[in-house]
């Protein structure tokens, strides 16, 4: 059973500094991709990033220059570096495994997810 586990969230102040992990267990493909997503309150579910085989990246605008994603294969773990944090950051953060393509932020093409890690930016 593949389980993803994600860490590191918190409360910090506006252009702060939070670095995500997400773990997974039971996960054996390293020939995919793995994406990170958010949800704020009362707003819809938005892609942040992609990372897939190779450590080829893909970001959304809003985060491009600030997000940066990072994979360790032999851990089975995802990053998510975020720097120079806003208020608008606030959210709830969750990894996804099992993608195939790089140029996409749709939530379809992932078959496994995490939990989320709540992200708290005060201005």
């Amino acid at each position: 059973q593949v389980q993803l586990v994600e860490s590191g969230g918190g409360s910090v102040q506006a252009g702060g500094s939070l670095r995500l992990s997400c773990a997974a267990s039971g996960y054996t493909y390293s020939n995919n991709c793995w994406g990170w997503f958010r949800q704020a309150p009362g707003k819809e579910r938005e892609g942040v990033g992609t990372i897939c085989t190779g450590g080829d990246t893909y970001y959304a605008d809003s985060v491009k220059g600030r997000f940066t994603i990072s994979r360790d294969n032999a851990k089975d773990t995802v990053y998510l570096q975020m720097n120079s944090l806003k208020p608008e950051d606030t959210a709830i953060y969750s990894c996804a495994a099992g993608g195939v393509r790089l140029l996409s932020l749709s939530p379809r093409q992932f078959r496994y997810w995490g939990q989320g890690t709540q992200v708290t930016v005060s201005s």
